[in-house]
């Protein structure tokens, strides 16, 4: 099969609605950064779209396709990768490129010829499912005693799904021989402290000690109450204390900061490298330091309007944040944590404790980019003793 044949019938399934998903992958060159590209429909705005989820080694980027205007961003995808895996209505479909761009195409029928549900009425599938009453969404205010989602409580409902999801991604990486430690710095209400215990302890069986950490002692007795209300026992505790102060601990298996502002999001990140966590959820807020610091003029053109640069500070900062992860033993990923048009806070630093080595130029990198900037990142000198012998 010619290369334009190929995109012809795989674009023609996608405008069919035959699509239910597939993964590009085999990247020709890994230069680029793109690991694999996965591909659903979806039905936005009444219309069915495509969306595409690039995969690069530490960030995910999505993006919506009217499902007729595919074709080219196809066709520049599969000029620059190896394979798809693909399942449409009624078949499994395989395909292999060569360097010159001959087309293997290998088709197996399957049995279930339903095509993707996009009906504009459907619910989406969560691990916590609507419908089903959850204690700690009944008690927590979110659902009613029947399970169904309170008026107004949706886009909170969403976000605990989603970071559940995280949750769910992250249980490769845990021990599963022993008692989890698992500690929230800023739980807040603690909506999330109370949806990560149960999806590990109730919904996943696991053993977990959970410690959810605040300043505010009214908010920590009210999870204190709720926690006892529900039986959670010893296993889900609440204490007042300030993330610098909380030196308990020689081991952490799990460490969760959310919103925690400014340079408290790099107390916690660097007290779970110190702890060894296994895993790292962070989502940061009120990001203020490299704003005081930015001293770059070939960035003058951004940085001259105070809007850029705040937002533009923010997002070096996560960059930053996830980079020196990377020096000292991490995958970290920057991801979305919740849409946009919820809150602008939707960046998510989800980290992967893996022990590896950075080479020479993801070194030298850092340092031309903290160099640019004229950066003094709280988090590197929080990390001194074990970046020292790396940044030399």
């Amino acid at each position: 099969m010619e290369f334009k044949e190929m995109l012809d019938e795989f674009a023609g399934r996608v405008a069919d609605g035959r699509l239910i998903k597939a993964t590009i992958s085999g990247p020709r060159r890994k230069s680029e950064g793109l690991q694999r590209v996965r591909i659903k429909p979806v039905e936005l705005r009444g219309e069915l779209h495509v969306q595409f989820e690039y995969q690069y080694e530490r960030i995910l980027k999505h993006e919506n396709i009217p499902a007729g205007e595919v074709r080219s961003e196809l066709g520049r995808l599969l000029g620059d990768f190896r394979q798809v895996q693909a399942s449409f209505t009624g078949e499994d479909v395989q395909i292999l490129l060569s360097k010159k761009l001959k087309v293997s195409w290998k088709t197996e029928r399957t049995e279930n010829a339903a095509s993707a549900d996009l009906s504009h009425d459907r619910k989406k599938k969560y691990l916590l499912e609507e419908g089903t009453p959850y204690p700690f969404l009944v008690r927590l205010g979110v659902q009613t005693p029947n399970g169904k989602v309170k008026k107004g409580k949706m886009d909170k409902f969403r976000q605990i799904n989603r970071f559940t999801e995280f949750i769910d991604d992250s249980l490769r990486h845990l021990p599963k021989d022993r008692t989890l430690r698992i500690l929230d710095f800023g739980s807040g209400k603690s909506y999330l402290t109370f949806a990560l215990y149960h999806y590990l302890k109730i919904e996943q069986g696991l053993d977990v000690q959970v410690t959810g950490l605040d300043l505010k002692k009214e908010v920590i007795e009210d999870c204190r109450q709720i926690s006892a209300d529900l039986g959670y026992g010893d296993s889900l505790e609440f204490l007042v204390g300030d993330i610098n102060d909380y030196n308990d601990e020689t081991q952490v298996d799990m460490v969760v900061t959310l919103h925690a502002c400014d340079v408290a999001t790099d107390a916690a990140l660097a007290r779970a490298v110190r702890w060894g966590a296994d895993v790292i959820l962070s989502v940061p807020c009120c990001q203020h330091e490299l704003f005081a610091q930015l001293d770059a003029p070939e960035l003058g053109v951004m940085l001259q309007h105070g809007l850029i640069k705040e937002r533009f500070a923010a997002l070096a900062t996560d960059s930053i944040r996830a980079e020196l992860l990377g020096l000292v033993g991490y995958d970290a990923q920057l991801l979305e944590f919740i849409d946009m048009e919820h809150t602008p806070k939707n960046i998510m630093i989800r980290a992967y404790r893996t022990g590896r080595k950075p080479d020479v130029q993801r070194v030298l990198r850092y340092k031309q980019f903290r160099g640019l900037l004229g950066a003094d990142p709280f988090l590197e000198r929080e990390l001194s003793g074990r970046l020292g012998d790396i940044l030399k």
